[in-house]
């Protein structure tokens, strides 16, 4: 039976209910073929990690203007306070995720894997863009503590900030060998990409932690 079945009408007209389950199939088939697609071309590899290097060096370069260099306005003072702890959750979730792709690569389920990581993926692109937003308009957070607590802090998001510039690359990089079919390649990059994403997100959220309980 198709899973669009199952879809909630909420009350919506037939013709409706039938054109998001026609939208929803779509996009399925047009992401499972670009996946396919992908696997089957011989993409050499060296301009695409080339590209990517480029690329995360660029994007790099922006995050550091925005937080060094940039001075948000004072109109958004005291507005969308939500954004740090949305930032925490959406490293936390990310975390998850790929616990679970550990686990189903542990167990051979490669379709559960590949899912996992892509929920990641979106995880932390959506950390991305909301982290982005969140420095434009509030600018860098200064954290109030002292002593050995201020050491810890600084120490974490040290290490925080610059694997997560190492992190980016290896990323897309990881994603890149998958996606073409070169598995060995992937698994052999995986081994490093792995603990470092999975650090990246999880002291995100040690750092909310910190300037919640010492800043916010």
């Amino acid at each position: 039976m198709n899973s669009d079945a199952f879809i909630p009408s909420y009350g919506l007209p037939g013709n409706y209910v039938a054109l998001l389950q026609r939208s929803l199939y779509d996009f399925r088939m047009d992401f499972c073929d670009l996946i396919v697609g992908m696997e089957k071309a011989e993409i050499s590899p060296r301009p695409v990690v080339g590209a990517i290097i480029l690329v995360s060096g660029l994007a790099v370069s922006f995050l550091l203007w925005l937080l060094y260099v940039h001075h948000a306005s004072a109109d958004f003072a005291g507005r969308w306070m939500f954004l740090p702890a949305l930032n925490a959750l959406l490293n936390g979730l990310c975390a998850i995720a790929l616990c679970m792709g550990l686990y189903f690569i542990k167990h051979d389920n490669w379709k559960a894997h590949r899912t996992s990581m892509l929920v990641a993926f979106a995880f932390s692109s959506a950390f991305l863009v909301s982290y982005i937003v969140n420095h434009a308009l509030h600018g860098d957070t200064i954290f109030p503590g002292h002593g050995s607590v201020r050491t810890l802090y600084l120490s974490i998001l040290a290490s925080h900030v610059i694997l997560s510039m190492v992190a980016l690359p290896m990323v897309l990089t990881t994603f890149f060998f998958s996606l073409t079919g070169r598995f060995a390649m992937h698994r052999r990059i995986a081994r490093v990409t792995f603990p470092i994403w999975l650090y990246v997100s999880i002291t995100g959220v040690v750092v909310f932690v910190f300037l919640k309980a010492y800043a916010y």
